[in-house]
């Protein structure tokens, strides 16, 4: 492993052993249940996953992390499409036609490029506001998820309305009106929301699993961005023809 993919994550080269998140919830479950965790009986889906995951990340931290982000973004976008099209036409017939891969790419692609700088993010609240024991742990996670949202949340929407703008081949005059269209619903949207999602994230998730927790529970506010971003566009589109 090429040193500089874990330096610029912060994540040290592979060790003998790694917390998984098996171990992880296996230490959180009562014995009653922690019983059907078991290393000895078959690990199941999740688990599998949980496994590879952590495996790759080790050794590829970048690239997993660019891949996991960019299948999540487009599972969001492919149920925002698919659910969109079946409420208003109610035929599978449409949702073949009418289904739109590029827009799913350009998701994909958002996403793919989101992974790194938010396992960087993770990676800088963890180091500069450490939650451990010896400090109030209340007060520490506040801070973090205050910070979070107060810098990450207002970055990542500057970065998904203007890329979605610019890979949609919209001119600068469209792509300023989307901003003024979109911003600030979608900013006031994500506040009443992620913070309690990732107080959960920064609390009970290790640092390895904290951006594709993110990401998954983000699949239903990106179905909401989709959404939004879509019926902007329609309006866009209907002022440029009128």
């Amino acid at each position: 492993m090429d040193f500089h993919l874990h330096s610029y994550l912060g994540v040290s080269k592979p060790q003998t052993y790694r917390p998984t998140l098996h171990s992880h919830f296996a230490s959180l479950t009562p014995p009653s249940l922690s019983l059907s965790l078991s290393p000895t009986m078959p690990p199941s889906i999740f688990l599998r996953l949980s496994s590879f995951y952590v495996h790759n990340f080790d050794r590829r931290p970048i690239p997993t992390l660019i891949i996991t982000n960019g299948v999540l973004n487009s599972i969001a976008d492919a149920l925002a499409q698919s659910s969109t099209i079946l409420m208003e036409k109610k035929s599978l017939h449409a949702l073949v036609t009418e289904y739109d891969p590029q827009r799913t790419l350009r998701f994909a692609a958002f996403g793919m490029a989101m992974g790194p700088i938010i396992g960087r993010w993770m990676r800088i609240l963890e180091r500069t506001l450490p939650i451990r024991p010896g400090l109030n742990k209340s007060l520490q996670l506040a801070k973090r998820v205050v910070a979070d949202q107060a810098i990450m949340a207002p970055f990542g929407l500057v970065l998904f309305v203007g890329s979605m703008g610019i890979m949609e081949g919209r001119p600068s005059d469209e792509i300023k009106q989307k901003f003024s269209d979109m911003y600030i619903p979608a900013l006031l949207a994500n506040w009443k929301v992620w913070p309690a999602i990732q107080a959960v994230n920064f609390t009970l998730m290790p640092i390895q699993y904290r951006v594709p927790f993110q990401s998954t529970c983000g699949i239903a506010w990106t179905l909401y961005l989709s959404l939004l971003n879509a019926k902007d566009d329609a309006k866009l589109d209907h002022t440029a023809s009128a």
